[in-house]
This record gives C-alpha cells, sequence and structure tokens, in this order.
C-alpha cells in the first residue's frame, strides 16, 4: 500500500475555496480511499489531498485516467489559480 500526499500552499484566503473545490472533484471520480486535510498548526493555507491506492501502478493508472476525464477537467477548472505553490510525496505504508 502507499500513501500520495499532494500538498498545496493556498494563497491568503483561497485555503478553504482550494479545499472545497478539491472535495468536489475527488467526489465525481472514484479514487478508492482519500481524503483533505486543512492547516492547524504549521504553514498557513495549507491545503493536502492524500490518497491511499495499492501500489505505483495504481497511482500511474490514476494519473493517465485523470488526464483523459473531461468531468475532472471541468471539476478542477481555475485550481491553479487558488495556490501559490505545490508538492507530492509518496510514501509507502508498512
Amino acid at each position: 500500500m502507499i500513501i500520495v500526499r499532494e500538498t498545496f500552499i493556498a494563497k491568503p484566503g483561497m485555503a478553504s475555496k482550494l479545499a472545497k473545490l478539491m472535495k468536489e472533484a475527488m467526489d465525481s471520480v472514484p479514487m478508492g480511499k482519500a481524503r483533505i486535510l486543512t492547516d492547524l498548526v504549521g504553514n498557513f493555507n495549507t491545503v493536502v489531498v492524500e490518497t491511499e491506492l495499492n501500489n505505483l501502478g495504481d497511482f500511474e493508472r490514476r494519473m493517465e485516467e485523470y488526464r483523459n476525464d473531461t468531468k475532472f477537467h471541468a471539476k478542477m477548472s481555475g485550481y491553479t489559480d487558488l495556490y501559490v505553490s505545490g508538492k507530492r510525496e509518496i510514501y509507502q505504508i508498512h
């Protein structure tokens, strides 16, 4: 099992809007076990999308599906205007 953690630093005042957009997009596309996290302490305006997948092959398939999913693209329209930076981390669960 792996955890894919995508961390975004939202523009000031945009974290809740970004989190809501991510949640709605996740609900529109089946992706397994996933959740949205927002900061309580640490860097302000942090939004994390955390997804649990079986393996890296599942992650690659998911990324390919997203690239070709017009419904998902419509849901995510404009999301890059809501954040300053982001990163992706992939962890193995032991």
